[in-house]
This record gives C-alpha cells, sequence and structure tokens, in this order.
C-alpha cells in the first residue's frame, strides 16, 4: 500500500529530480523521477476515504506478565486454578467495541514443546468453548463441565483421564522450563456437540468462524525448580 504525498510536495520532488536529471543525466536519477510518478499514479484520488479500522481482538492477565512464570497457582501440580483474562477491543491503537456478529470465545492451552506421541502435535492441556460474546474475560478459578453462563469445558488432560473436562495447569517437571500459550478465538457463532469434542473437532468447527485471535504465554517450572 502506497501512502498518498501531498501534491505540492510530489510536484516539489518531480522538480528536484528534473533539475539533477539535466544536470547530471544519471540513471539513478531517472529511477528516482520514475519512483515518484509511480507513487502519484497509484496514490489514491482525493477525497476517496481510507478504509476504516476493523476490530482488534486482545487479552491481558494479572496473573503473570505476558511470556512470564506461570505461578504455581496456577499450575496443575500446584493449586490448579484457571487464571483470569480479560478481554479487549482495538480499533487501531483506540479502545474500540466488539463486532456485532460476536457470538462466542473460545480458548485453548497447549504446550508447545511437548510431544507424546513422536509427532507433530503438542499436548492439550485445556479447552473451553462457548464463552458467551457478552464476557469481558474469564474469573479465576474456573469450574469443571458446563457453567452457568452456558461456557463449556472441552478437550484436554482431565478429559484423557477419564475426568469431566476441566482446567489443566502446567505440570512440566524439574529442568528447562516449557513454554505454554493461550490462544483465544473470536467467533462469529456458537459451537454444538453431541458430546466432549477432540481437539480436531473443536478446531474443524471454528474454521471459517474466526473474526479476532488473541494469545498469551508463560513458562513453568520457574528457572532453578
Amino acid at each position: 500500500m502506497y501512502r498518498r504525498l501531498p501534491l505540492y510536495f510530489v510536484f516539489k520532488l518531480i522538480n528536484k529530480f528534473q533539475t539533477r536529471l539535466s544536470k547530471r543525466g544519471t540513471i539513478s536519477s531517472m529511477i528516482a523521477l520514475s519512483s515518484v510518478s509511480l507513487v502519484m499514479a497509484q496514490a489514491p484520488p482525493v477525497g476517496q476515504p481510507m478504509a476504516a479500522p476493523r476490530p482488534l481482538f486482545w487479552v491481558s492477565s494479572t496473573a503473570w506478565p505476558d511470556g512470564g512464570v506461570i505461578p504455581l497457582r496456577n499450575a496443575g501440580r500446584g493449586e490448579n486454578k484457571s487464571p483470569a483474562f480479560e478481554f479487549h477491543w482495538n480499533l487501531g491503537t483506540n479502545p474500540g467495541t466488539a463486532p456485532a456478529n460476536l457470538q462466542s470465545y473460545a480458548v485453548i492451552l497447549h504446550d508447545v514443546q511437548n510431544s507424546t506421541t513422536k509427532g507433530t502435535t503438542d499436548t492439550l492441556h485445556w479447552s473451553a468453548y462457548n464463552i458467551p460474546g457478552t464476557a469481558n474475560g474469564l474469573p479465576e478459578g474456573l469450574g469443571p463441565g458446563t457453567l452457568p453462563d452456558g461456557t463449556q469445558n472441552g478437550p484436554g488432560i482431565a478429559t484423557q483421564r477419564g475426568n469431566p473436562p476441566a482446567y489443566f495447569g502446567p505440570g512440566a517437571g524439574p529442568g528447562p522450563f516449557h513454554h505454554y500459550v493461550f490462544e483465544f478465538y473470536a467467533l462469529d457463532t456458537k459451537l454444538n456437540f453431541p458430546v466432549t469434542p477432540t481437539r480436531d473437532d473443536l478446531l474443524k468447527a471454528i474454521e471459517g468462524h474466526i473474526i479476532g485471535k488473541a494469545a498469551w504465554f508463560g513458562r513453568f517450572p520457574e528457572p532453578g525448580e
């Protein structure tokens, strides 16, 4: 995308390069003049409105700084409480409102450095979907199963162990820390599954319905633990 230059500035540049071209006749001057002409030719017509900025989704949390160490309070081998998150929407750099077609949110927590199947798929710890589109975030310590507001816990370590779907935090043992990511999706639909879905089921269901995406990273365990 080219930035439109004020006409007086464009003509000033053209006059400058024409003078240089007449004096030197250099190839570089010819290229420079051509570049200015190209910018002028491709600039949008005067009075044409600029495209409106689209709403951008992002999240924040006071549980730990983005990319920081995940506390034991939120770890699987600690208190195992799901962290609180706040949802935000921006128009460019300015605070905005959620899109009118927003219906729900979903979140997926996975350990991007762990593979237990000798393949490329990492370890899914927890997921939740049908978080209301009117929600301003997630409170700390979500319960298992389907919650009163319609939020549904999805596939993760809890279901793999035969338990009801629920949050299961980081659990990497002592040694080099693992990187964990909470991926949030803003969707223009609500999801419906007859039974607790698999990870693939969940990802296929949200495909084509994502109107915003955000992420929050963390490391675990604490260095030296």
